[in-house]
């Protein structure tokens, strides 16, 4: 693997900018100073995609600042490229890298559809809502061409269980027929991820996303089928993307959003030192500011682990963020109702199947 930290190097059509070491790998090769190997130059990295014979897909959440009982992600990496993503982490589990590894291979599981029928078909299993990208996105590039995730919903709407989306592709659109369905059932509730209206900061932030401008018109789409849909401005970045809450709020609001959410960037683990050596060579003039007031937002680091504050931040900072999210929330109308999807029309295959006579 090559460490790209040793230069200056800025690869645009990606997120992370090297590989950082494998906590749970004992050896492993790098290049630890390309300018001193001339006939050793870094290579262009072309996605890759390791198919999986998964053992299990829907996971339970115990995290209680995430607001999911159980997850599903059909895809592990994922091809958009996210600086901050937190899912990078949970790469290292499958012997890669929280780095270029977690955008560029991705581990697709091919058997999905078989394991959640089969979850489904089982006696233990009690309906309830299943949030689909509670991890990576559902809708990344690779399910244009697999179909999993359309394949998951089909399941879905044949058992009538519930399920939460949340997507910053416009892929979703394609599974409309789908989610007209379901939503006459009240069994689904898609969150578009806006994190910015500014595209220069978005080829960076997130390089290989739909636009934002896409993504309103997903929102505004959805809304006019009668699909629930909602807004997670997330992450927000102190220096980069706070300033753009009222922007954000006030179009997806027009666009036809009815709910809001965000989160302050958290740098756990191995995300860290991704953000930071892309933060330094992306915004080089402005880095120590954004540096100083995100960890102004954790107790002084970047990593705050506590329960009620690691996804909201704390401290004079974190606290001007809420107030402007909640002042604007409040004028543009979002979060004015309750909503809970519908567990009450489950029903197993044999019950499916005795309802046709």
């Amino acid at each position: 693997m090559i460490n790209q930290q040793a230069n200056n190097r800025f690869d645009k059509g990606r997120g992370a900018q090297f590989n950082p070491k494998n906590r749970f790998l004992k050896g492993e090769y790098v290049q630890e100073h390309t300018e001193s190997i001339d006939d050793w130059e870094a290579e262009i990295r072309h996605t890759e995609y390791i198919f999986d014979n998964s053992k299990t897909l829907v996971n339970k959440v115990t995290n209680p600042d995430v607001g999911m009982m159980y997850s599903a992600n059909p895809y592990q990496g994922c091809e958009h490229g996210c600086i901050y993503c937190y899912a990078r982490n949970s790469h290292e589990y499958w012997g890669y890298s929280a780095g270029l590894d977690f955008e560029s291979r991705i581990v697709v599981k091919k058997n999905a559809p078989a394991l959640l029928r089969k979850l489904f078909e089982s006696r233990s299993w009690e309906p309830a809502t299943i949030s689909f990208s509670g991890n990576t996105d559902c809708y990344q590039p690779i399910e244009r061409r697999m179909r999993i995730t359309r394949a998951l919903l089909e399941i879905c709407l044949e058992h009538r269980n519930p399920v939460g989306i949340i997507t910053k592709n416009a892929l979703v659109l394609r599974d409309m027929d789908i989610l007209k369905e379901m939503a006459k059932m009240n069994l689904v509730r898609v969150f578009s991820s806006v994190t910015s209206l500014d595209e220069d900061l978005r080829l960076l932030l997130e390089p290989r996303t739909a636009s934002y401008r896409s993504r309103l018109k997903v929102i505004r789409t959805l809304s006019e089928a009668g699909i629930p849909v909602g807004i997670m401005n997330a992450p927000l970045i102190p220096g980069l993307n706070d300033m753009h809450i009222h922007d954000v709020l006030k179009a997806a609001s027009e666009a036809g959003a009815r709910w809001a959410g965000y989160t302050v960037v958290r740098l756990n683990g191995a995300i860290g030192g991704i953000f930071k050596d892309w933060l330094y060579k992306a915004f080089p003039d402005r880095a120590d500011k954004v540096w100083r007031q995100i960890c102004e937002c954790h107790g002084g680091t970047v990593n705050d682990s506590r329960f009620g504050n690691r996804m909201v931040g704390d401290g004079k900072f974190a606290e001007l963020i809420k107030e402007q999210f909640q002042l604007y929330c409040r004028k543009y109308h979002l979060n004015e109702e309750s909503y809970e999807l519908n567990t009450g029309l489950f029903r197993r295959r044999v019950e499916s199947q005795l309802s046709l006579f």
